[in-house]
Parts: C-alpha cells; sequence; structure tokens
C-alpha cells in the first residue's frame, strides 16, 4: 500500500474509531455524539478553576518564552537586501474584496439578509488572495501564482481534514455554532464549503512567513534536539494517541486538549515510521523555521478567523472546560495557545499533499542553511 495511504487509512480508523470505541467500552451510548447537524446539550463542563488556569498558563508560558525571547534577541539588522517588489494588483483586488466581504458579515443590511451567514467563505477566499500578494511582494513567488495546483489541491482536502476536528469535537464539544439552521444535507453542503479555505489560509501565510529573514537569523540555528530511538517513539507516541482517543469522550474535560494535539502525533509518526520528511526533522540540527513559521502562521489566521467570526450572524461560541475566562473575541485567552500545534499539524497535511500532487516537500526550501541566505 503506498504509504500516503497508509497515512490515511491511520489517520481515519484512529480518528473515527478510537473515540466511538471509547463509548462503547464505556458503556455509553454514541447516538448523541452521531447527531447531524451535531447539538451540544450533552456534555456538561467543568467551570472555570484558578489552579487549573494557572497550571495551563505556566505550561504555554514555558513552552513559548525561549522562542519569544529568541525572536527578540534577533532584532540585529541583517545584510542588506534588494528593494521590495510591488504590491500586485490582483492583491489590491482581494483588499478591497476583504473589506467589502467585512462590512456585509458585520453589518445587518435587510437586502443582504438572505446572504447574510453565508460571509464567511468570501472573506477567507480574499484573505488568501491578499497573504499570497504579500508573499509575493517578498518573495516574487508565491502558491497562487507558482504552484496553482497545489493551492487548488488544498481546498477539497482543507474540508475532509476540518470534518475529521468536528467529529472530535463531538466528544468534547469546546464548541458550537449559532446563527443559522439547516437541514442536514444543506448544513454539510455549507459548512464543507467554509472549511475548504482552512488549509489554503493557513498554508498561504505560512508561505509568506517563511520569507521573513529575520526568521532565519532567529531560528535557523537554535536548539538542537535529536531522538536516540526515533522509530521507538514514534509506536510509543501513536500509543499513547490512541489511549488518549480511546478515552477523550468518556473523560472530555481532561483529554480535549487531545483535539488538536492528536492529529499533528499520528501525521507525523507515521510519517517518521516511514522516514519521510516532517515538521520536526530539521530539530535534530537545531533548525526550527518549519516548526515556528507554521504554528505562527495558524496563530496569525486564528486572530482573524476570532475577529471575524466576532460579529458575524452565523459564528462559533466556545465552551471550554478550566480555563474559559479572559476571553479575546469569543476565544478564551488559553485556548489561543491550540493554534500553535493546529498550525503544524496543517502544515504536515499541506506538505503531504505537495508530496502526492506535486512532487515534492513544501519544506525542501527550508534545506538550506540559513546563513547563507538574507
Amino acid at each position: 500500500m503506498p504509504q500516503t495511504a497508509v497515512l490515511i487509512v491511520t489517520l481515519t480508523l484512529m480518528l473515527l474509531g478510537l473515540p466511538l470505541a471509547g463509548l462503547y467500552s464505556a458503556g455509553i451510548p454514541p447516538g448523541p455524539y452521531l447527531q447531524f447537524p451535531p447539538q451540544t446539550e450533552f456534555v456538561r463542563h467543568t467551570p472555570f478553576r484558578w489552579s487549573v488556569f494557572a497550571a495551563y498558563a505556566a505550561f504555554i508560558g514555558a513552552v513559548v518564552t525561549p522562542f519569544l525571547v529568541r525572536w527578540f534577541r534577533s532584532r540585529r539588522p541583517g545584510p542588506s537586501r534588494a528593494e521590495p517588489r510591488l504590491f500586485p494588483w490582483w492583491g489590491w483586488a482581494g483588499v478591497g474584496s476583504a473589506a467589502v466581504a467585512w462590512v456585509l458579515a458585520w453589518s445587518r443590511f435587510p437586502w443582504f439578509s438572505a446572504l447574510q451567514p453565508h460571509t464567511f467563505t468570501g472573506l477567507w477566499l480574499s484573505y488568501i488572495v491578499v497573504v499570497n500578494a504579500l508573499a509575493h511582494r517578498s518573495s516574487g513567488k508565491c502558491l497562487l501564482t507558482h504552484r496553482t495546483g497545489l493551492l487548488a489541491a488544498l481546498f477539497p482536502v482543507s474540508a475532509a481534514f476540518w470534518w475529521f476536528f468536528e467529529f472530535l469535537n463531538r466528544f468534547v464539544q469546546n464548541w458550537y455554532y449559532s446563527g443559522s439552521r439547516y437541514g442536514p444535507w444543506m448544513y454539510f453542503a455549507l459548512a464543507t464549503l467554509s472549511f475548504s479555505t482552512v488549509l489554503p489560509a493557513v498554508a498561504s501565510t505560512w508561505d509568506w512567513i517563511r520569507h521573513r529573514p529575520r526568521l532565519d537569523r532567529a531560528f535557523g540555528h537554535f536548539v538542537p534536539i535529536a531522538i536516540a530511538r526515533p522509530r521507538l517513539l514514534c509506536w510509543a507516541v501513536l500509543a499513547a494517541a490512541g489511549a488518549g482517543l480511546w478515552g477523550i469522550g468518556i473523560w472530555p474535560d481532561l483529554l480535549f486538549p487531545l483535539l488538536w494535539v492528536s492529529p499533528l502525533l499520528i501525521v507525523v509518526s507515521v510519517q517518521a515510521l516511514f522516514r519521510q520528511r516532517h515538521v520536526f526533522s530539521d530539530l535534530a540540527r537545531g533548525d526550527w523555521r518549519v516548526v515556528v513559521s507554521s504554528a505562527v502562521a495558524a496563530l496569525v489566521c486564528g486572530l482573524f478567523w476570532e475577529m471575524w467570526n466576532y460579529h458575524s450572524l452565523a459564528r462559533w461560541q466556545y465552551s471550554v472546560p478550566y480555563v474559559e475566562r479572559f476571553t479575546i473575541f469569543e476565544m478564551p485567552l488559553l485556548g489561543f495557545a491550540g493554534y500553535l500545534p493546529f498550525g503544524l499539524e496543517c502544515m504536515a497535511v499541506a506538505d503531504a499533499v505537495s508530496r502526492r500532487f506535486a512532487k515534492g516537500s513544501l519544506f525542501d526550501g527550508y534545506a538550506h542553511d540559513p546563513s547563507e541566505s538574507h
């Protein structure tokens, strides 16, 4: 079986099968978890607790602080570089369409009421155009103009990709949608259209961020992490991810972070077992550029997701155990940390699509020594 097929089958069986198997083993009826369109009435979360909030905050701070320190210490100017290119005309068209879509999303014009719930896709198609224009201005290339086929392939893959998260969310119910109601088929069609923009948005943002000279200076030579027995670690990680997914519906308040982490662990472990390049491959030589640029790309998109969602008619709201306080837009403050591993799994999937359809890894551009560029 081709390696890509093994990855897809493993991911599908683990993400879809194990949570249901956990419910079955615990004697919990799966019916409510399979409602479609999804409902949220049957999971009651533990209220806010300062002790848990502090523990999560301390952990996130311990992980993020070394990267922030490294980033701010790299502010010295690098060698001179060529004059920046002009922002392309089609990028300005994207700015204009984004402005129009933003106004329509946050207003309540009577003449637009029939289309009011459907502004998400227009906003994010405009965003994708604009961020590709920024990448083109930085490097003279972008996914939209130079890897058009790959960018197009990411749209259908993105829809399937996000449906996995929607399924896992049935077991922890950390978010739910409001503002519109549809029957099953219409809900599926409209949701799939919106979900299709996730991977193209993150990958396009990553393509822009990765050309920053400061990224090379800060993270091209950072802390090397070499694993003595990588294959053993991969099997252990797969087993741990599987156990967590098995229990996610039984102990949703304890295991809800696995919703964001488990797909990444599965994808990277399978890729490493096949000795494929993955998002962590360069850490052995201290090159953190793929990891940092992937995580930051999703965080940038996350800020726009949450901001544009805030006043839209059809939107999502959160219900998170222990830490639901200090919201920015609808998102609890600590919830933004979930975008960091989410960016890694987005780019892991985007890279798998690139190697399957474009016959090359997206990360090959990082193979050079950062001291040799910029």
